[in-house]
């Protein structure tokens, strides 16, 4: 079919007189043009009943999953690939059986069954519950606040504070088309990943198994079929194998090889069974290899070289503490009581000098200190390499020729600029309501934070545009509250979310957006679909953390295993020491401050993209210089704490097997099968692990204990790997 074919005749009118299809017309970029089509059809159904039933449907179940399980020791974040895969036959079968008949609703007419089920549709119920794949950041607050600082507020609250911070990011995307979405060499590389799964999924639905290869769809059924029974063992039966420590049983009782190779300490040796701990962060068989090798550099510099340095030559006296840990302590290694410090959670002066400064082991110190470093070097590499691009954006979105995929997209109408400027002024005024009335934060920090996350949305989105890492703006958000608001926790927390979690929320649907450009999906559907998902999956979200927090005894402490919510703890011990203490006492020069080095974080970023920068100006043939990354280098560990070490080893190992020697030396199993694998794996994992909470966790039954599952709760057999150098191990607040 000649590609004028696609469009259609009432669209003809539409198109300008530039628009030339020619055959060779085609992305510019190589990645691009092998995985996105260069043609379009204006006519394929896309706003449809179906899209909105199981996209609808999708956002509900997915936003109960997703938040379920990140209370979970092991977490699991189900998103594009698996509603792809479920959603199809549903789709198909909607497509046979609905009738054809046109139904009015309010003066809307619309037909239940347009035709064949299309890629249109079917992208747009994986974009609704895409948005959702990460859980409302703002839930944390409320549980924080339930269980951490006891002063709950009503659910109102806590749900407009949610609204607020996903919606304000979603109108912010609309500044960024002409920066993100509109350049060809923005490509987003997750985005092509999406696209190709359904375009594969589209190619061949209908299609029988090629002689001696099984479809897809059977694929996919058996390897989810694989993953749910064999997630009994790691999740219920056996969960040693989700973290073989067998270096450290050569000798257990020794502190410093517990630390080094237990899965509590670096995890160096420690083995992973469990496809949900191999998963957490690296995603192994979705990421591309250069980016693993960045995680990889960037793990090893930060996990296995600084932090035992910093340990072993006892830093800070780092000794006391264990070598990884998100809790806080006394300088001789009891616990941190907040309670001892706090007066209607508000520090007291006084109460803090008597009790003694707060103190924290050398991995997270560090890991905040690589976390200044990241942000500036996202900045200056952001100026270095792409700042003339962004002037001659920022003049005219439309100063240079614009790629086959810009062109396509003239024939839809663009969202206009007052539906993204009116969603923005509404969530700020609701914004402000929210934290002015329920006392979260004043009226200003509001606008503050708003404000941070406007500066950095487009640098931020940049790096990840290009290279798939996203560098987080946790830690300066915090570290700024901290010094105008010192002493208030939950003010802390909320001007992190609204800073942090607004410009994640920006990059999020700006990325959407891209696939809907890729794929040719009308802008003002997308728009539609996006802010209605978002909005549900909010109310979802709460709803299910409230009722966990409130049915879960011990929910998010140790003893509540598998619910120990090791984010939500991770978050609270951030709400401690940037907030309700204040970084002047933990990274200044005030009451015993240790930390004061660490802000030098900020300088050595700033200095590190530039001699890199320098020599691929002067050497332009040197290939790997291009490949150094400073931002995607120290971001790697990022999500250490909560992460552990062994979650990153055993993520990178089924890298290597999977996005290198696979893809390099079987590769027509690789582009056939190995999303679907990654996907089929999660599937099987989230049904497995939703069947053993409800039909034996919530029934209070239990596996009997054996060796691989000790009753002392000591999974890996390496009791003193989260203890401190002297063997102690703190279990209490003191």
């Amino acid at each position: 079919m000649d590609k004028e074919e696609y469009i259609t005749e009432s669209k003809v009118q539409d198109i300008p007189a530039d628009y030339d299809l020619q055959e060779d017309d085609d992305s510019p970029i190589e990645e691009v043009r092998v995985t996105i089509s260069n043609t379009d059809d204006p006519s394929m159904p896309c706003n449809t009943f179906r899209m909105w039933f199981l996209g609808l449907l999708f956002t509900a179940i997915i936003s109960f999953i997703n938040q379920f399980f990140y209370l979970r020791q092991t977490q699991i974040s189900i998103g594009y690939s698996v509603v792809a895969l479920i959603s199809l036959p549903l789709g198909h079968l909607m497509a046979i059986f609905l009738p054809t008949k046109d139904v009015n609703i309010f003066g809307f007419s619309f037909s239940l069954n347009p035709g064949p089920f299309s890629v249109k549709e079917h992208i747009l119920i994986g974009t609704m519950t895409a948005v959702n794949t990460s859980t409302a950041y703002a839930v944390d607050i409320v549980i924080l606040q339930k269980l951490f600082y006891n002063s709950e507020k009503p659910f109102i609250a806590g749900l407009l504070l949610v609204f607020t911070t996903q919606i304000t990011g979603f109108a912010l995307a609309g500044a960024l088309r002409k920066f993100l979405i509109r350049p060809a060499h923005m490509i987003w590389p997750s985005t092509l990943v999406t696209a190709s799964l359904f375009r594969s999924l589209h190619a061949t639905s209908n299609t029988p198994a090629e002689v001696g290869r099984m479809t897809r769809m059977r694929y996919f059924l058996l390897v989810t079929l694989g993953s749910f029974i064999w997630y009994w063992f790691p999740g219920l039966i056996f969960p040693t194998i989700g973290m073989i420590s067998w270096i450290c049983w050569i000798k257990p009782d020794n502190v410093v090889l517990s630390q080094l190779t237990g899965s509590n300490g670096l995890g160096i040796g420690t083995i992973s069974l469990d496809w949900a701990a191999a998963s957490y962060y690296v995603q192994p068989l979705v990421t591309p290899w250069f980016a693993q090798v960045n995680i990889l550099v960037g793990f090893i510099l930060v996990a296995w070289v600084m932090v035992p340095w910093a340990y072993y030559t006892d830093l800070w006296k780092s000794k006391n503490y264990p070598i990884l840990s998100a809790s806080l302590f006394l300088e001789d290694g009891a616990l941190y009581n907040k309670s001892e410090i706090l007066i209607d959670n508000v520090l007291n002066d006084d109460k803090y000098r008597n009790y003694g400064p707060v103190r924290m082991d050398s991995f997270f110190a560090l890991t905040y200190g690589v976390g200044f470093a990241g942000l500036m070097a996202t900045v200056v590499h952001v100026i270095l390499y792409h700042g003339q691009e962004m002037m001659a954006r920022w003049k005219s979105a439309r100063q240079e020729n614009e790629d086959i995929h810009s062109r396509l997209m003239r024939v839809y109408p663009e969202v206009p600029d007052w539906w993204y400027a009116s969603l923005f002024v509404i969530s700020l005024a609701l914004s402000l309501v929210t934290c002015v009335v329920w006392e979260y934060m004043p009226w200003w920090a509001v606008l503050l934070a708003i404000g941070i996350a406007i500066i950095f949305v487009l640098p931020v989105g940049i790096v990840q545009a290009v290279t798939n890492q996203q560098p987080g703006l946790n830690i300066v958000t915090e570290y700024v509250i901290g010094y105008l608001l010192p002493g208030h926790a939950i003010a802390n927390v909320t001007f992190k979310t609204y800073g942090y979690n607004v410009n994640i929320q920006a990059l999020t649907f700006t990325a959407d957006l891209k696939l809907g450009h890729y794929m040719k999906i009308p802008p003002r559907v997308m728009f539609m679909a996006q802010l209605i998902s978002t909005l549900i999956s909010g109310i979802i979200n709460l709803s299910t953390a409230t009722w966990l927090i409130n049915s879960r005894e011990k929910i998010c402490t140790l003893q509540g295993y598998p619910f120990t919510c090791r984010s939500t703890n991770t978050f609270y011990s951030a709400s401690v020491i940037w907030g309700a203490i204040g970084p002047a006492r933990v990274f200044g020069n005030v009451d015993g401050a240790l930390y004061a080095p660490v802000q030098w974080g900020f300088l050595v970023g700033a200095l590190l993209p530039v001699p890199f920068w320098l020599a691929t100006k002067k050497f332009p043939n040197v290939t790997w210089l291009k490949y150094v990354h400073w931002p995607v280098l120290l971001a790697a560990t990022s999500n250490m704490p909560p992460a552990l070490p062994y979650f990153y080893t055993n993520g990178l190992f089924l890298g290597f097997i999977f996005a290198f020697l696979l893809r390099r030396y079987r590769y027509n199993w690789w582009a056939r099968y190995n999303y679907l694998t990654s996907a089929a794996l999660d599937t099987g994992v989230a049904i497995c692990g939703l069947v053993i909470f409800f039909c034996i966790q919530l029934e209070e039954l239990s596996m009997p204990n054996w060796w691989g599952n000790p009753k002392d709760g000591v999974l890996d057999h390496c009791p003193l790997g989260g203890a401190n150098f002297y063997g102690y191990t703190a279990t209490a607040e003191e």
